[in-house]
């Protein structure tokens, strides 16, 4: 499996350089997810900007990540650019549970402002002090 990593200091942007995201794929990108989770990459930002073609085993392996960064982090996808992917995620309805945003640096923009807004909710006085 062909990827780059970009890590930052408030996320990690993973960006899958393969045209299949296919039962091929799939074990290693799952694996890969478990191993940023584990590391405590609590931002993540998958780029789907090369992959033309996505399959039930590419799916299960986006939606292994969506449950790692539940109630962690934020779980952003990003450069679905092609419209067989697209076109996959609307029907299978991944698009109503799914963060996907558009560009990269609007999805890095997203990832700041959820930070921020866990970082209020953090510090927020509860109604017992």
């Amino acid at each position: 499996m062909k990827f780059t990593l970009d890590k930052q200091d408030k996320y990690s942007l993973l960006s899958l350089d393969e045209e299949n995201l296919n039962s091929l794929i799939a074990p290693d990108l799952k694996s890969e997810f478990v191993f940023l989770r584990n590391e405590g990459v609590r931002n993540l930002i998958f780029d789907l900007t090369n992959v033309k073609y996505v399959d039930s085993s590419g799916l299960s392996a986006i939606l292994t990540a969506n449950r790692l960064w539940k109630d962690y982090g934020s779980y952003v996808i990003t450069g679905i650019a092609h419209p067989s992917v697209e076109k996959l995620i609307k029907i299978s309805r991944l698009d109503t549970i799914l963060a996907i945003i558009p560009t990269v640096t609007e999805a890095i923009d997203y990832v700041f402002m959820e930070e921020a807004e866990r970082q209020m909710s953090e510090e927020a006085p509860t109604e017992e002090e």
